[in-house]
């Protein structure tokens, strides 16, 4: 990694922090990720690898950021659509660089103060992890060469929940927090049904759904990081969500 990479975060909040953003400005641009550029080879090697573990992955293709920064609250990126599995050999660099993962969380939640959150199927690239239903952006989520970060969150919940986030009442703002280059945006959405009725309601859309990433659904209601199977992103958010106000 060199020094500029080692120093392309320096002005954000320490990792693990939660932090309010103003604004997103994600552009994509044309062309080719200069991570999978360089790294073509060792990421098809290592795709070889991962789905004689797990055939069931699927190499499609999502929008990986090549660069990211942070002033006044704004964040602002430029990304390539990328194949899964460039980012999934990143993703396993004890050092990552040459890119930054960004997602985003639509942070369910019950009338009676719960987070809902999915628990992703075994043979997913995350099994058994908990946390908001969410996706990787995609070509999907591309409106005039950027992001619409919250498409993705609405088409993910859909997917995955069944839950339209136009039947919950957001929060005002953003937030994110971040952690070894990946970048977690988060928003509140308020749903007026109690956590007993939403887990009912997205555990019947899991029986009928098309979609097979999601085998089980869950109300958390601490910020006990041992509750549950986390995903790392979800820990500062817990902790963030449940020792506050909010």
């Amino acid at each position: 990694m060199s020094i500029s990479e080692r120093n392309d975060m320096a002005g954000w909040p320490p990792e693990g922090t939660v932090f309010p953003v103003s604004g997103i400005d994600l552009a994509v641009l044309p062309g080719e990720h200069p991570f999978h550029v360089q790294e073509s080879a060792a990421a098809q090697e290592n795709w070889a690898r991962e789905i004689a573990a797990n055939p069931a992955l699927f190499d499609g293709r999502m929008i990986f950021q090549r660069r990211l920064s942070l002033a006044d609250g704004l964040v602002r990126g430029e990304a390539y659509v990328t194949p899964f599995s460039t980012f999934l050999w990143w993703r396993k660099q004890s050092e990552r660089h040459g890119g930054f993962h960004l997602f985003a969380f639509p942070v369910a939640v019950s009338s009676d103060g719960a987070i809902i959150a999915i628990r992703m199927a075994p043979h997913t690239a995350n099994p058994g992890q908990i946390y908001c239903a969410a996706g990787s952006m995609d070509e999907n989520d591309i409106v005039n060469d950027h992001v619409d970060v919250a498409g993705n969150m609405r088409r993910e919940v859909l997917e995955e929940t069944g839950l339209d986030l136009n039947n919950a009442i957001a929060d005002p703002g953003y937030y994110a927090t971040h952690m070894n280059r990946s970048v977690t945006l988060f928003r509140i959405f308020r749903f007026p049904w109690t956590a007993e009725d939403m887990l009912r309601r997205i555990e019947a859309h899991i029986l009928v759904s098309e979609e097979d990433e999601v085998d089980g659904v869950v109300a958390i209601r601490s910020a006990d990081p041992a509750a549950h199977r986390y995903n790392v992103a979800m820990l500062p958010i817990l902790a963030w969500f449940f020792g506050s106000d909010k």
